[in-house]
């Protein structure tokens, strides 16, 4: 409505010029309102959006000379009109501006032409609002993805860390062992890690080396004099953090698939963390008629998805079989800058 009565007093402004008929001018403006609405709302919401906006610049270009030759054709009935009925065809005191076609032309499809082009600017704004929306959306889906994937990988691991635990516990138990309660207390603490740390995106590195150890303490107990495990790590500040769980498969592969050899299950582990980069390595002994299936398991393909996920093009995972030694070496880089991968 604002809009409209602005183009009605612009009409009035300019044919008022160099004319003094208020009554004339108020009369041909009123009419000429309704054919500039008309001409504009069918170029706005019908040419534009079914013909300029679809590419159909030939049709479009085609319906816009229709659209001309029709609206002219009104035009001069406006004029002829007015100046039978208002002026009984006294065209000496017509005002200029209302007798000339072409600059009415002009006025008409200025209006037309100006809010056309606000249309457009408004319809682009919506355009690219609702692609913002769509990658908005796309990316939260994604992230969600990513973070249903993670914890289904997570919960993964878990069951199969659990399972080779209860199953020494048990075994320990039926012997009556007197370090089955000690074994019950490592559990509980590695239980406490797993189901209020695992959760978290980071977990202080520091924290996962110490789980580390207590995984290789329970293991001692249930191999006894049969396992020789060689841990070295260097000091590492608290701040420092990885994704949880993320070096302990490593750990429970080397127990569930080492080997004995001359009666000894031979372990060796090194952590070491310098300037950003993590560098893990892990061996164990194995038999060689194993080593088909050393790179099996759940535990180990889980593991190398969520290296994908929590540090893609940002890692090294080398795992081979050298002699009796199955190796894994991993090496991550720029850990600080990945907190928030």
């Amino acid at each position: 409505m604002l809009l409209w009565i602005t183009v009605w007093f612009f009409f009035v402004y300019f044919f008022s010029y160099n004319s003094d008929d208020t009554r004339y001018v108020t009369w041909f403006s009123s009419i000429l309102l309704p054919l500039t609405m008309i001409v504009t709302y069918f170029v706005v919401y019908f040419l534009i959006p079914k013909y300029l906006l679809t590419k159909k610049y030939l049709l479009f270009s085609l319906y816009s000379f229709y659209t001309l030759v029709a609206s002219s054709y009104i035009i001069v009935l406006i004029i002829y009109g007015c100046l039978i009925f208002l002026l009984s065809f006294n065209i000496s005191i017509m005002p200029p501006m209302s007798k000339n076609f072409v600059f009415i032309l002009i006025l008409v499809y200025l209006v037309v032409g100006v809010v056309s082009f606000i249309s457009l600017l408004n319809q682009n704004f919506k355009t690219i609002s609702r692609n913002k929306e769509l990658q908005t959306k796309i990316l939260e889906t994604q992230l969600q993805l990513k973070e249903q994937e993670l914890h289904y990988l997570k919960m993964q691991i878990h069951p199969h860390f659990l399972f080779n635990t209860l199953n020494t516990i048990y075994g320990f138990a039926i012997k009556q062992s007197k370090h089955t309660p000690e074994i019950i207390l490592m559990l509980s603490n590695l239980l406490d890690y797993i189901l209020y740390q695992v959760n978290k995106p980071r977990v202080s590195l520091k924290e996962e080396v110490l789980h580390i150890k207590e995984y290789i303490e329970l293991e001692k107990i249930r191999f006894q004099d049969t396992l020789k495990v060689l841990f070295t790590a260097n000091e590492i500040e608290d701040k420092i953090e990885v994704a949880p769980m993320l070096l302990i498969p490593f750990v429970e592969n080397a127990f569930k698939h080492g080997s004995l050899i001359d009666g000894f299950l031979n372990i060796e582990i090194n952590i070491d963390f310098k300037e950003s980069r993590l560098d893990f390595s892990i061996r164990n002994t194995i038999l060689k008629t194993d080593t088909k299936d050393e790179n099996k398991g759940i535990g180990l393909e889980n593991i190398k998805k969520r290296l994908d996920l929590n540090y893609k093009d940002n890692y090294e995972l080398n795992i081979d079989n050298k002699d009796n030694w199955h190796v894994i070496n991993l090496s991550i880089f720029n850990l600080n800058s990945n907190k928030n991968a």
